[in-house]
Order: C-alpha cells, then structure tokens, then sequence
C-alpha cells in the first residue's frame, strides 16, 4: 500500500470525523494473534548503548529519561499513561521533516532512533508512543495508528498520523497527537479525517470490519522499522 508522504504541520480547521462515515475503520478491535509482528521482551540495555554508541551522551540521557517514564508509570491507571507518555514526546522531541532529519523524503524512525536524533514528524511521534504504551502494558488491541487528512486553516488537507487508544470497540478513540498536545475524544478533533488504521497485527480500511491485511505485508515502511526496532532491542 503506497501512502503519500506526511507533513504534518496541519493545523485545525473545520471538519467532521464521525461524520465522515469512516471512523468504523478504527473502531473494529479484535486479536489477530499470530499475525505479523508479536511484541518481545525489550533490551532496554541495548537500545541505551546504541543511543549512546550512535548519537552520543545527550540521546542517551534521552533514552534513560524515557526509561524512567516506563518505571514511574508501569502499573499506573492508563489514563494517566497516555497522558505521561504523549506529555514525554510532545515536550522532549522537536518536530521536523524527513529531508531535515534522514535527508529522505519519507521515513519512519524507531524509538530510538526518534530520541537519538531528537527530532522527527508525526509518524516518528506515533510509533514512539504507540511502542512505549505497548511496553507499558497497554493492550495491542486498544492501540491504533490513524493515517489521517488533517485540514489546515486554509481548508486544505494534508497527510498525518495520529495514535489511537480504543476503551471498548464501540468507543470513540482517544486522540495521541503532536499537533493538539491535549488528549481529546475523535468528536472533539473535527479537524481529521481518517483513511485507515493498523497496529501490529492488523490493518483496516474504510468501513470494514474486517482486518484487510497483514500490515507487515502491505506497509512496507512499517514493516522496515518494526525490524529494525528488533535489532535495537525493542
């Protein structure tokens, strides 16, 4: 599957999310168990020595920090683990395009390579919390990337992602987002229109309530980085 690439220096206007006849694509939950890629105990040793190794003391200390975040807020109410974690990214990591961080039109850090360098779009921004909340013990099946159109003031639309978190199937999710640092309800970001959503084991299209696909196999750039996060340790 081809996604144009993200700019994500949208800024809200008008719109309609429920309205849009496509919030179903992010509602459906259900384990595909066994489908693509399956979350393994994290070195988290390794990821701070490549932090360290890769882009020096300052990544590291980055790394610890976010290490710390994990302990502080493991076994917390999830409530108040989305709000550390999309707080940690939205404040610590510099948003900024592809060609400025990789010298590459599109793509889609690891973790650690998102701290390393401390800077990166929105894609960078929701995988990195989506990862961490995982590590957290938030359940996979609560957890969506939204590929989304997010109208500017202008009312033009650009590509963006988002992470979203899902209660209960039939709930509207939650929005993680580094453009609106607040967490708020889909109902309440008019300004995004979802195209699609996948996590790890699954990928859904508009109006289908059905996973379409192994994301792994019909995202390739999700399939790059979940294999280099495994290198590194996550």
């Amino acid at each position: 599957m081809a996604i144009p690439p993200t700019r994500c220096n949208a800024r809200p206007g008008r719109g309609s999310w429920l309205a849009s006849g496509l919030l179903a694509l992010a509602l459906v939950l259900g384990g595909l168990a066994g489908l693509g890629w399956a979350l393994a105990a994290a070195n988290l040793d390794r990821m701070q020595q490549l932090a360290r190794e890769r882009y020096g003391p300052t990544a590291e200390e980055t790394v610890i920090a976010w290490r710390r975040l994990l302990a502080e807020q493991r076994g917390q109410p999830v409530e108040q683990q989305l709000a550390a974690v999309n707080t940690f990214f939205n404040r610590r990591i510099l948003y900024e395009l592809d060609p400025v961080v990789w010298n590459q039109n599109d793509y889609w850090a690891t973790p650690m390579e998102f701290m390393g360098r401390a800077a990166g779009d929105c894609e960078d921004f929701a995988i990195a919390k989506y990862m961490t909340l995982l590590e957290l013990g938030v359940p996979n099946e609560r957890l969506r990337m939204i590929y989304v159109r997010a109208r500017t003031a202008g009312a033009k639309t650009e590509a963006h992602m988002v992470l979203g978190y899902y209660e209960n199937p039939s709930d509207e999710p939650l929005i993680l987002d580094n453009l609106v640092t607040s967490i708020r309800p889909a109902s309440r970001r008019p300004d995004l229109t979802p195209v699609f959503s996948f996590n790890s084991q699954g990928l859904w299209v508009a109006g289908q309530s059905q996973s379409s696909a192994d994301p792994t196999a019909r995202l390739s750039r999700w399939r790059e980085v979940l294999d280099r996060m495994k290198q590194e340790g996550l």
